[in-house]
């Protein structure tokens, strides 16, 4: 799957106060909420964008992949089918979800925490932005392989080396049998963006643009 750094020349700085504003402007997509999905590979750097992200979406509940259990052999949508069941199905009937998150180190689930019907609801990890999700707005985010291994080695550690090849390998039939990339509405450079800056590059579905309240391009002043 091409990464996102291939294009040329390198696109411009965007800001993350600019993007939630264009966000704030869609129509909602889950009962009230606007459910943007940042997705793409492993070691993306998708965790730490929502993060970014969020921090200016004041109030912006984030659920992760990784607040379920999903084993490292496992489906990557296996978090999907208890996300809907806790947290987007109550949602869309305009009623907080429950979302107990998965505790690794501890294995076991943590307290149920409410997730209330916020404007905005950033759901990230793999599959966040598949065909079944009820998303505003799918952001793609890339970063050149090497990377991302070296990132997820360092975050898990490197005895479970083997264990990414092979999630790779089933995340990529997964990105490539949905088209995920291809329905994105902004490609995220997973190499290059702060807390404060990130770069985005075009290419995302002509076939599928998220419109604001006023009919606009999502990415028009982003």
């Amino acid at each position: 799957m091409p990464s996102v750094r291939d294009p040329s020349p390198p696109a411009p700085a965007r800001t993350y106060p600019a993007l939630a504003a264009r966000l704030l402007a869609l129509a909602p997509s889950c009962g009230p909420v606007r459910l943007v999905a940042v997705d793409g590979p492993s070691g993306a750097g998708k965790s730490t964008f929502a993060g970014h992200l969020a921090a200016v979406l004041v109030g912006a509940p984030v659920v992760r992949s990784d607040d379920f259990r999903v084993p490292w052999d496992a489906d990557p949508l296996t978090w999907w089918e208890p996300l809907q069941a806790s947290v987007l199905d109550p949602l869309r009937d305009g009623r907080p979800g429950l979302l107990r998150r998965y505790d690794w180190h501890r294995d076991r689930y943590g307290p149920a925490e409410e997730v209330p019907p916020a404007p905005v609801l950033i759901v990230e990890g793999v599959g966040a932005s598949w065909a079944g999700s009820p998303a505003a707005y799918r952001v793609w985010i890339d970063a050149p392989r090497d990377l991302r291994r070296a990132r997820a080695l360092d975050r898990d550690g490197p005895e479970y080396a083997s264990a990414w090849d092979e999630w790779g390998t089933r995340e990529t039939a997964l990105f490539a049998a949905d088209a995920t990339r291809c329905r994105a509405d902004l490609l995220v450079d997973g190499a290059a963006f702060t807390s404060r800056r990130f770069h985005a590059y075009p290419g995302a579905s002509s076939s599928r643009k998220s419109t604001s309240a006023e009919g606009r391009p999502p990415e028009s002043s982003v």
